[in-house]
């Protein structure tokens, strides 16, 4: 039916015979896309195409590293690709026998369940009716309504004549009555076993057909499913001998085999071996495998299946040694599911140790694919197999990749237990201290990636004991670099300058050693901690870090080196292009969340700069994405940028809402929390004229940060907090200068709160040239931040019209017109209080009706009674709300009076609560 109606048809099935082949169904089906020589080729791919080469080697990148390896971010790179495939007629994708699909095929098809809902795509999958994990799958997205699931019932009587007649080309009618009844008794409904015993019955002659139509010859004998499995066996039996062997041979390869391989092990020459095979096409033993061409499929896995058990356990044995050599002659690099095929055959063969090294193999590969689940079974295989094996070495080499596997996996109760019974995985063998050392740095590494820091210190402590005091410098160099990063978390107080010692040392160990990926890591944590001193050194640890990454061939750490090099220069001259360059080139290695993260830094500087219109769009494109992926630091990242867009617009209901959302997705060490509350809150706050109020926040945010590491370099510990403190009058020069002689306070966005703290302090001690030219350089800093800036002149004009320095009137006007524009009245209001008291004129203002809600304005509220109203929610005083609204407590007691009137309410409070519900509903 799809077919005819014109949709994409994409087939793969799961296979429990032979290797593990992790996402087996997913390539099968989308190989077919790349088979015929147009493939899909849309800018939705984007980034995602470096990723799908995890499944379709045509997409795979000479020199290229896919350096992201979630399951998620593979299934929204599958469901682009269905969803490009589907593009104008619809694509249906079929995914067979999932009972046996590995558990990483299972994830991305739960995946594609619960986002292919709105998409042009048909999602079909089959599913014995046994307890299995895709059933389970199947029956929770079924309770999710993401699904519907159908179970099919055994065939009645009118179905199996229908199925049988569509075998053998026949009218349902003319089908011998007797036929269907010996299928319906035999079959059970099965329809595999009534396609068996229906080719039986014609093979045997019983059922043949004539002039008149199909009919029956002699007795129809009564069969089993058991005698159905010794039929095929029957079956390949009149083949001959060369055609049997030939079927035998590709039973003990799998379901599916090569016919290279098979030609290989029987040695028939071209002419035979096609001749026997299409004999065995034509006896629906086998059929080609679409998916890859050279390959073939028996038409049941109980074909195969039948045919293993039939051969002499030394004549296995004997195909199974020679498959595999074969395999390894035909693919001597053994790429993809060759390695795996080779380990199987090899185990079958009884050659323990080889088979044993290639499934350690299989699981690297897997590892490094992303399929963390397939890789820890493969390893388990493998380290099975060398149990009984002497050397201990290779066993030890085997668990340490089995570690990192577990780690991936999500398994740290296992890799600890590992770890713990390490004598008893050995048998007793003893291990050289290199090697047991290697083993708990691959723990401690665990436990860092777990959060478990203090236990993953304790492994550190383990590894240094093993290898004693007169190790080689080199034997270290794994154990410091892993010790420098669990030490950054560490509760201690010296933590990073303990952290970077730990580093450099491990640099001095890694140059000895020639370790590339140690050296690149070790430069870049040190660069990180380096930023406390200057950015310039900084730099230069980066550099290194790429420099090592580009000679040594390290895709990921040049990436990530290029990425931290960028925000160096962010922060320093709020020069963005950086990002916006290495952006294409992490799309490019297919590192999609670490694309999300340059993305949110670009958010981050879009907010600084006021251009909230670009804001909302790096928002709106990404929050769902990243959302759907599960990509927790980026989209807590996320949350805190939305959080502080409503901020700096001045709209503390949309702030809170935004906050309320961005704490459901806080981690126990509360990342982005300093920067939602000194980039959104505080600046809330100050659009609100509550300066006590931002004064609180800053010092919440300054609580958090006192005992973290400098991460939060823009939260305002170097900067705002200062300029405020200088205007409350708690802070001098002292203060100053130890503000000041931080690399925090070079940053360009603090920049221009401490030189306008600076321009505070000269006019405040009568220096008024100082004072201009301190200003001067801090309108400077300040041009490319828009709402900061005139935020900035507004806060700095009562001391300069105070003390006789800069250009306070000219401020406030453009201060005013600014937040005018904005919408943010306390803020304009109070610049047009400050313009009268200094005896300057005021543009009048009689418009903003529009901000007024409207059933408010339909009882006749005002701009200013509307103004009073909101500030009535936090139940304020007249005092306070005078304050607010740089008016007098006299003007607001009349306010309030009116609002009595037009509320209908009866007193202060209820007018207080007839606020609160008022703007509530109008959000």
């Amino acid at each position: 039916m799809a077919f005819t109606a014109g949709l994409r048809v994409l087939r793969g099935r799961g296979s429990t015979i032979g290797p593990i082949v992790p996402f087996r169904p997913l390539t099968e089906a989308l190989l077919a896309l790349y088979r015929s020589g147009h493939p899909p080729d849309d800018p939705a791919l984007g980034p995602y195409r470096p990723i799908l080469g995890r499944l379709i080697p045509d997409l795979q990148q000479a020199g290229a590293v896919t350096v992201d390896d979630s399951l998620v971010v593979l299934g929204e790179a599958v469901l682009r690709l269905v969803t490009v495939a589907g593009r104008g007629h619809g694509c249906m994708l079929v995914l067979e026998d999932l009972q046996h699909a590995d558990a990483e095929t299972l994830a991305i098809v739960e995946y594609l369940t619960d986002n292919v809902a709105e998409l042009p795509v048909l999602l079909v999958a089959t599913i014995r009716d046994e307890p299995c994990a895709a059933r389970d799958l199947a029956r929770s997205a079924t309770q999710r309504r993401s699904a519907s699931m159908l179970t099919l019932g055994r065939l009645d009587s009118a179905d199996i004549t229908r199925l049988a007649a569509s075998c053998i080309e026949a009218n349902p009618a003319d089908l011998p009555d007797e036929v269907v009844a010996r299928l319906a008794d035999d079959s059970a409904g099965v329809p595999f076993i009534i396609e068996e015993v229906l080719h039986q019955l014609v093979s045997d002659g019983v059922l043949v057909k004539g002039a008149a139509g199909w009919r029956v010859i002699g007795a129809l004998r009564p069969e089993v499913p058991e005698t159905v499995l010794r039929g095929i066996i029957d079956r390949v039996g009149q083949l001959g001998s060369q055609g049997s062997t030939l079927l035998s041979v590709a039973a003990v390869l799998g379901d599916r085999f090569p016919l290279s391989v098979v030609g290989q092990v029987t040695a028939l020459d071209q002419r035979s071996l096609l001749s026997h095979l299409r004999a065995a096409v034509a006896a629906q033993l086998v059929a080609p495998d679409d998916s890859s061409p050279d390959w073939y499929a028996f038409r049941h896995p109980l074909m195969a299946e039948a045919l293993r058990s039939s051969l002499p356990p030394p004549d296995r044995a004997e195909y199974s040694r020679q498959a595999s050599a074969a395999v390894q002659t035909l693919h001597p690099d053994l790429p993809g599911e060759w390695c795996q095929l080779a380990a199987t055959l090899q185990a079958d063969s009884g050659d323990v140790r080889g088979a044993a090294t290639l499934f350690a193999e299989a699981g690297r590969r897997a590892l490094a694919d992303g399929a963390s689940e397939s890789s820890v079974r493969l390893l388990d295989r493998a380290n099975t197999l060398l149990r009984d094996e002497s050397s201990a070495e290779s066993k030890a080499e085997v668990l340490e990749i089995l570690l990192y596997a577990l780690a991936e996996a999500g398994q740290v109760d296992r890799a600890r237990e590992l770890v713990d019974t390490l004598d008893e995985q050995l048998n007793g063998a003893v291990l050289s201290p290199r090697t047991r050392a290697a083993l708990h740095t691959r723990l401690a590494n665990v436990y860092l990636l777990a959060g478990l820091f203090s236990e993953g210190m304790r492994q550190v402590a383990q590894a240094r004991s093993v290898l004693g005091s007169d190790a080689p410098d080199e034997n270290n160099a794994a154990i410091d670099v892993t010790a420098a990063r669990l030490t950054r978390h560490s509760g201690e107080t010296n933590r990073a300058a303990d952290a970077e010692a730990l580093a450099r040392r491990a640099i001095v160990y890694a140059e000895k050693a020639n370790s590339a990926n140690v050296l690149c890591e070790a430069w870049l944590i040190v660069g990180e901690l380096a930023r406390e001193r200057g950015m310039r050194e900084s730099d230069d640890c980066f550099q290194r870090g790429l420099r090592l990454a580009e000679q040594h061939r390290l895709p990921i750490w040049r990436v990530y080196s290029l990425v931290l090099l960028a925000g160096n220069a962010w922060m320093s001259s709020g020069d963005r292009s950086g990002y916006e360059q290495i952006l294409e080139e992490v799309q490019r290695v297919g590192a999609v969340t670490l694309g999300y993260t340059v993305k949110a830094n670009l958010a981050v500087d879009a907010i600084l700069r006021g251009d909230f219109t670009r804001t909302s769009q790096l928002i709106t494109q990404n929050k769902s994405e990243v959302t759907r992926l599960r990509l927790r630091p980026q989209l807590r990242h996320l949350l805190m940028v939305q959080t502080s867009l409503a901020a700096h617009r001045g709209r503390r209901a949309e702030m809170e809402q935004a906050f309320a959302e961005f704490s459901e997705w806080q981690d126990e060490h509360g990342h982005e929390l300093p920067l939602a509350l000194g980039l959104a809150r505080t600046f809330c706050a100050l659009l609100e004229e509550n300066r006590g109020l931002a004064k609180d926040e800053l010092a919440e945010m300054l609580t958090i940060t006192e005992d973290l590491p400098s991460s939060f370099h823009l939260a305002g510990r170097h900067g705002l907090c200062l300029l405020l403190s200088v205007l409350e009058g708690d802070s001098g020069w002292a203060e100053y200068e130890t503000v000041a002689s931080t690399t925090q306070a070079t940053m360009r966005w603090n920049r221009q709160f401490v030189r306008m703290a600076q321009a505070v302090l000269h006019g405040r001690d009568g220096r008024i040239e100082e004072a201009n030219a301190a200003a001067a350089a801090s309108q400077q800093d300040s041009e490319i931040y828009g709402m900061a800036r005139h935020l900035v002149l507004r806060l700095a004009a009562e001391a300069a019209i105070a003390d006789g320095w800069g250009e306070p009137i000219a401020w406030l006007r453009r201060a005013e017109e600014y937040f005018h524009q904005l919408t943010v009245p306390a803020v304009a209001g109070a610049c047009r209080s400050l313009l009268r008291h200094a005896g300057a004129s005021v543009k009048q203002r009689r418009t903003g009706m529009d901000q007024v809600p409207d059933d408010l304005r339909a009882i006749g509220v005002t701009v200013r009674e509307h103004e009073v109203l909101q500030l009535l929610r936090e139940r304020l005083t007249n005092k306070a709300i005078a304050n607010r609204l740089h008016i007098s407590p006299r003007t607001v007691e009349k306010h309030v009076a009116s609002l009595i009137m037009k509320a209908e309410v009866a007193d202060r409070m209820e007018l207080s609560d007839f606020a609160a519900s008022a703007y509530e509903e109008s959000q």
